[in-house]
């Protein structure tokens, strides 16, 4: 197995020892790291408001999955993780906007705390007919 990390400047870059996303080689299945609201060009959180760290997450996502040759819709396993579960809903509503049917399976976790304070992060799993060559 080798390894074909993805990275873009259209989402913030790792801050620690990590990917934005790593492809395996040979193959079409794309590990994509957790995002978190940060906002590319700053690399600071967009704002405190739950909405708002949601839709963020979801464009950081979005970047991700379009350098690695597919979108949002290309994931079949999305686990995301709340530091208040009460904002579910909420994710519901956003993810909507951004997912069309199928949905990808999915698991949401309520958590103590996250990176940087943000409420919410997203990781996931994607399959494409083949990784880009961006080596």
């Amino acid at each position: 197995m080798k390894k074909q990390i993805i990275s873009t400047d259209k989402a913030p870059k790792a801050i620690g020892t990590y990917s934005q996303a790593v492809c395996v080689t040979g193959g079409s299945t794309i590990y994509l790291s957790g995002q978190i609201p940060l906002v590319p060009e700053t690399m600071e959180m967009v704002s405190d408001d739950i909405g708002a760290q949601i839709d963020q997450v979801f464009k950081n996502l979005t970047e991700v999955c379009k350098e690695s040759g597919g979108s949002l819709n290309d994931i079949v396993k999305l686990n995301i993780f709340l530091t208040d579960l009460s904002n579910f809903p909420k994710v519901n509503e956003i993810m909507a906007q951004y997912f069309d049917e199928p949905y990808p399976a999915r698991a949401a976790v309520g958590i103590k705390e996250l990176p940087k304070g943000s409420q919410v992060e997203m990781d996931g799993v994607m399959v494409i007919e083949s990784c880009n060559d961006n080596s």
